[in-house]
């Protein structure tokens, strides 16, 4: 933690939670701006269903891989230069997605945004650690999923009203906007958080030994695999949304913004009631209630899927209560993925955030497309996601039974 902390960010703990949550809000909008454009982009490039899925791929591939530098950049340079530079880059890379003529242009395009939008997004983690003892973070890291959570509601709203009204060239300049913006703000307001004296060397001998210690700690990859799998049980059916949306429920693009209201109330609900519970509860409760949660709420969804014929009246809610689960737990493990190695918080930012979008990746490329349109797989294969992150949790608390005793 800064010792300086007090002195660092002087104004209310929810305006840097803001500021940060907008941060994060960029790789949602990245993705689900132009979800509801999936048609206009296949008409007017001629692309086949699955290279329209390689842009999510594409995307989601160029953000895992970068990730394993972001954080370790900003443990040798400072948060601030690397969330600078992502910005510039994400905000020329949404220009050149706005003006591709080709959807081997956009792919392309699409993965220099996966390259840029995770400096933020781990980036903003480690500063809220770098700032705030443990219980303070808790409720910082919630305060952040709130704010965080309205960009999956807005971001397929802004998309279909852009693609109807102008086409699917201008949700990427909208991206260009929020790019400058957000650069903007960040230059203006965000304060360097870690000092000189605790940045770590940037060499390669070094670096390798930093990832070769959290690679080699099961502790930290089992409260990865916890924390980014279940993710997943909500993420398929936002990838899947075309298929689940409007070939399965048959809603109109613009009325995609239903499924995104479902998760953004769970994820909003989920964390407040987890800022709530921040040095109340003990970490290992509060994981445990969010799992109880999607599993309960899983296997509720499974069973709906194999009686009934799906509907919009019902096929929407258990994704809004599996996102408030997921949020309810999720700012918990984080800040335990965190305090692993203080010394390294950037870096295992960074392994989280790829354990997390390396599994993002795979679903939008291998998984989705297998289960999309099928209601009934769909709910499986959530109920899947969640499975591997609880039996993550329980075996870690099975070799170490202290964890989530308290925070550190």
């Amino acid at each position: 933690m800064n010792p300086d902390s007090a002195q660092t960010w002087r104004a209310p703990r929810w305006g840097l939670a803001i500021l940060l949550a907008m941060l994060g809000m960029l790789g949602p909008f990245s993705i689900d701006t132009y979800i509801p454009a999936f048609a206009g982009i296949a008409a007017s490039t001629g692309a086949t269903p699955g290279q329209l899925q390689q842009t999510l791929s594409a995307y989601l591939f160029g953000f895992s891989f970068m990730n394993l530098f972001h954080g370790a950049l900003s443990d040798s340079f400072g948060r601030r230069p690397i969330v600078l530079c992502g910005l510039a880059v994400f905000t020329l890379a949404s220009a050149g997605c706005a003006l591709s003529q080709t959807i081997g242009q956009l792919i392309f395009f699409r993965a220099m945004q996966g390259l840029s939008t995770g400096a933020g997004i781990v980036v903003s983690r480690a500063v809220v650690r770098d700032l705030f003892s443990p219980t303070q973070a808790q409720k910082v890291m919630s305060q952040i999923t709130i704010f965080f959570g309205l960009a999956p509601a807005i971001a397929p709203m802004i998309g279909g009203l852009l693609l109807v009204w102008i086409n699917w060239h201008a949700i990427f300049w909208f991206l260009v906007g929020v790019g400058v913006l957000l650069w903007a703000a960040n230059y203006r307001l965000l304060p360097e958080t870690l000092p000189a004296a605790q940045r770590q060397p940037m060499r390669v001998g070094p670096l390798m030994r930093g990832y070769g210690q959290l690679l080699g700690d099961p502790r930290f990859l089992l409260l990865a695999l916890a924390s980014g799998i279940p993710f997943n049980g909500m993420f398929l059916y936002v990838l899947s949304a075309p298929a689940f949306l409007g070939d399965l429920l048959h809603l109109k693009p613009q009325q995609f913004f239903w499924l995104f209201l479902a998760t953004i109330g769970g994820i909003m609900t989920g964390s407040w009631l987890s800022g709530r519970m921040a040095g109340v509860v003990r970490p290992k409760n509060q994981i445990m209630r969010g799992f109880r949660i999607m599993l309960g709420v899983s296997l509720i969804n499974v069973t709906a899927n194999l009686l009934f014929v799906p509907s919009p009246w019902w096929a929407l809610w258990p994704i809004g209560l599996f996102s408030l689960g997921w949020a309810l737990m999720v700012p918990v493990v984080t800040l335990m993925v965190l305090d692993l190695y203080p010394e390294r918080r950037g870096m295992a930012s960074s392994l989280q955030a790829v354990v997390m979008s390396a599994a993002n990746g795979l679903v939008a490329g291998v998984v989705a497309p297998l289960v999309m349109h099928s209601a009934l797989a769909l709910a499986l294969a959530s109920l899947g996601f969640m499975g591997i992150g609880l039996t993550a949790w329980m075996l870690l608390r099975w070799r170490w039974p202290e964890t989530g005793s308290r925070l550190s």
